[in-house]
């Protein structure tokens, strides 16, 4: 669908984990810039798409428009637990398929995980935003995305043409940036 824009967020460890080892954000990874940040974001978004471990948890959350991946169904199908959510299953549909029964034909996406759902995206991304916490540390924790530790996330958003732009301080106590990651910039 060309009128649909896909842009990815995430805030992850210096390590490159967006969770502990129990797969949940812990506090250490939470911080009040980026909160902000990443809610106005998805306010303005036209459809999130995540993984059944991946929510925001916000108060605007039950009414934003989202596609759930899952492997529990066959092709796409209505969450029976929430309005407005889709339940999605790549290998039985495309993701063009999934927004069209959401509703969503053009506007942007908001991709916010978990690391399998990042991935699929990588090659479809207009803009990643990464956040990046420096002074915390998740050993064993869960990689933001396919490919990490062994590699950064800066290198594999550039290794599928995302190109860096300026980063902008969410933190200044912590430390805590984002940085636009562009496709062809």
């Amino acid at each position: 669908m060309p009128g649909l824009r896909i842009e990815g967020y995430v805030i992850v460890s210096v390590d490159g984990m967006l969770a502990n080892a129990d797969r949940v954000m812990p506090s250490e990874l939470k911080f009040e810039g980026d909160k902000k940040f990443f809610t106005a974001a998805l306010d303005r978004a036209d459809l999130i798409v995540h993984g059944r471990h991946s929510y925001e948890d916000q108060p605007n959350s039950p009414r934003r428009k989202r596609i759930v991946v899952s492997r529990s169904i066959g092709t796409i199908a209505p969450d029976p637990s929430n309005p407005k959510a889709t339940l999605w299953n790549p290998a039985g549909a495309s993701f063009e398929a999934a927004c069209d029964f959401a509703g969503v034909r053009a506007g942007t996406v908001a991709i916010i995980g978990g690391p399998d759902v990042f991935g699929m995206f990588m090659d479809r991304y207009d803009t990643f935003w990464l956040s990046q916490a420096p002074r915390v540390r998740l050993h064993g924790g869960e990689p933001c995305f396919p490919g990490v530790p062994a590699h950064s996330p800066q290198d594999i958003l550039a290794a599928h043409g995302l190109r860096a732009g300026e980063a902008k301080i969410l933190d200044p106590a912590n430390g805590v940036t984002v940085t636009p990651w562009r496709r062809g910039a």
